[in-house]
């Protein structure tokens, strides 16, 4: 378990998109977050103090998360004193990259002569075996995106507390490290060997009472030209009763993949159904998350009524709108 109060590092992060990690935990578990830890250069202010480690520990804070997420998941060199000075101040530190944090050699050390833990959420601390294919009872929504980064975590966020408040049995269950450190529980799928990674949305996901549901964080896309595999897995091994498309309403191509045009509401549609079906036959789309974020309010209105008028289902920004809608279709559909 991660200790709280947190200390969320943004270290020199120049943009939130960077700083994912941390502005997930501040929007989901703000009661936990106590303070941000910025180096300099860091464009990223979340509205916490501003503490430094020891600062930190005389408040009572117990764990430094590092709350950036960067490509390739390294630890950068700038960090890495931050990191020791607050090991020595007593924290533990959690980390949701793929570099582990006793791979660097000071920190190690660091840890090891104050007995404190490094904590790495990313790296599961089971076996998974191959998935077996088999249905299970309890019921399981999926939510799938057009593109990575376009709301599957908030979407599945939004539909468990949604559904919870409506009296329904429903659990999110995190597939990546920001969805761990806001659930306290799951696996990073991304770290999982590919031929597991069913299995591993097996084992997320068991078998649970009829009326119980499994709310699946999604991760990649089918249509991403390097990540569609970690999602492939995840669908067969979710076997999704109910799928939510996610889709980011200022996105046309697939970022940073020039020339991989986003495809059509009507294709990614089929192509998740086909997925699907493989193991749950019945799988079903109940909706579309659109993230509206780069738009203003009344473009954002008109954006959410023709998705859904043009797709027949409900439409909904889970930050602006929620996502009642959606809910409502899920369980009138049972």
């Amino acid at each position: 378990m991660i200790e709280s109060p947190y200390l969320l590092f943004l270290g020199d992060a120049p943009d939130i998109a960077t700083a994912k990690t941390a502005a997930g935990i501040r929007q989901w578990r703000g009661e936990l977050c106590a303070g941000q830890l910025r180096l300099p250069g860091c464009r990223v202010d979340l509205g916490l103090p501003d503490l430094d480690a020891r600062a930190a520990a005389a408040r009572g804070i117990r764990t430094l998360v590092i709350g950036i997420a960067n490509d390739g998941g390294f630890i950068a060199p700038p960090w890495v004193d931050t990191i020791v000075s607050a090991l020595d101040a007593g924290l533990d530190v959690a980390s949701g990259l793929h570099e582990p944090l006793a791979s660097v050699p000071a920190i190690a050390e660091a840890a090891r002569r104050g007995g404190r833990r490094l904590i790495e959420v990313r790296q599961p601390d089971q076996a998974f075996m191959p998935g077996t294919g088999r249905k299970r009872p309890g019921l399981r929504l999926l939510t799938v995106g057009t593109d990575c980064a376009v709301g599957k975590k908030y979407t599945a966020l939004a539909l468990e507390k949604e559904m919870r408040s409506r009296g329904v049995d429903a659990d999110f269950r995190a597939t990546g490290q920001t969805g761990i450190f806001i659930s306290g529980r799951g696996v990073a799928v991304d770290s999982v060997v590919a031929d597991f990674i069913s299995g591993a949305a097996e084992w997320l996901s068991p078998a649970a009472a009829p009326g119980h549901w499994d709310v699946i964080e999604g991760q990649g896309s089918l249509f991403h030209p390097a990540y569609a595999g970690v999602t492939l897995g995840l669908v067969h091994g979710s076997q999704p009763d109910v799928m939510v498309l996610c889709h980011d309403a200022a996105r046309t191509g697939i970022a940073d993949f020039e020339g991989y045009a986003i495809p059509s509401y009507e294709a990614c549609f089929a192509a998740y159904l086909a997925a699907a079906r493989l193991t749950n036959p019945a799988a079903r789309f109940a909706g579309v998350s659109l993230n509206t974020s780069q738009l203003d309010a009344a473009a954002a209105d008109r954006a959410v009524a023709e998705v859904a008028e043009r797709v027949s289902l409900p439409c909904c920004d889970p930050i602006r709108h929620g996502v009642g809608p959606i809910v409502e279709r899920i369980l009138a559909s049972r």
